[in-house]
């Protein structure tokens, strides 16, 4: 695949980036109603959906589970947001900072502050807990900034965004939603597609100059941190909002066809880039199995 010079693209996305930011705290009316009778995410993406635990929920239940799961695939987008600043802080100290590209990488990461604020305010606003992801997940989270580099990085950011970002493309434009949840998703998709364009080009660079015995450590990374985000993306506890018993809602979930199939079609598209970039296959194919993102 063919890569734009590194300058030239930065340059361009530094350009973009003075042209078209939001600042959620000016740009979002916070103080406007919730409407009821909306969800807050597609009632076909509710995890549960399809399912004889889903079935047995009132109308109201159901959009409360829907509000509850929003603020877990809120509050996890925000922890790995500060994963990913964290990721770049660490490429822009070992970066000659006059360069386009380092001054984009910290621009992104101004990007993605924003960001963070605009879904901690979400998430309060909706009156939701923070539920992030499971203790585990966020004890391991640590080690990625630390581990993390090259291809495989950037593969895990562009896992993580590309998934949230097509799922709120589809909830952007559904009138079922509610308008304060339609507008932050809005915005994070006309953002978010800058810091896409910036990873890609940079996963490709990176596969270029990777050497021979680096790339299975990169294939298995990728692989396990992806299945990671995708099993983190609703947190268990969010099912205790309505009154189900959290294991077994979560057993359900993980064995629901609609949910894994939902998992599949946010990533397809990311998918088929990081197979053709080849990054997908031993000895990662186990975690990209139990990721739902492969078959």
């Amino acid at each position: 695949m063919r890569v734009a010079d590194r300058e030239k693209t930065a340059e361009r996305l530094l350009k973009s980036s003075a042209e078209k930011f939001y600042d959620p705290e000016v740009d979002i009316d916070w103080s406007a109603p919730l409407v009821d009778g909306l969800f807050y995410i597609p009632e076909q993406r509710i995890s549960l959906y399809g399912t004889p635990l889903y079935d047995s929920l009132s109308q109201e239940q159901r959009i409360e589970l829907s509000k509850h799961e929003l603020a877990s695939i809120a509050s996890v987008g925000l922890w790995f947001e500060l994963l990913l600043m964290q990721m770049l802080v660490k490429m822009v100290y070992n970066t000659d900072p006059t360069t386009r590209h380092a001054q984009y990488a910290l621009t992104e990461v101004a990007d993605e502050c924003r960001h963070s604020t605009m879904f901690a305010r979400l998430v309060e606003r909706i009156g939701c807990p923070a539920y992030g992801p499971t203790r585990h997940t966020h004890r391991m989270g640590k080690l990625l900034p630390v581990i993390g580099y090259g291809p495989a990085m950037y593969g895990s950011i562009l896992v993580a965004e590309e998934i949230l970002d097509r799922l709120q493309r589809e909830a952007m434009t559904d009138d079922t939603i509610q308008p304060l949840v339609r507008m932050v998703n809005r915005i994070h998709v006309l953002e978010e597609a800058r810091h896409v364009r910036f990873a890609r080009e940079e996963l490709l660079r990176g596969m270029s100059e990777l050497k021979g015995y680096e790339l299975p450590y990169q294939k298995w990374l990728v692989g396990y941190v992806s299945m990671m985000i995708t099993r983190a993306i609703i947190n268990p506890a969010a099912y205790a909002a309505v009154g189900l018993d959290v294991r077994e809602a979560h057993r359900a979930a993980l064995g629901n066809e609609r949910f894994q199939e939902m998992i599949r079609w946010a990533g397809e598209r990311i998918m088929t880039f990081l197979d053709e970039a080849g990054l997908v296959g031993r000895p990662g194919m186990r975690s990209w199995r139990r990721s739902f993102l492969i078959g």
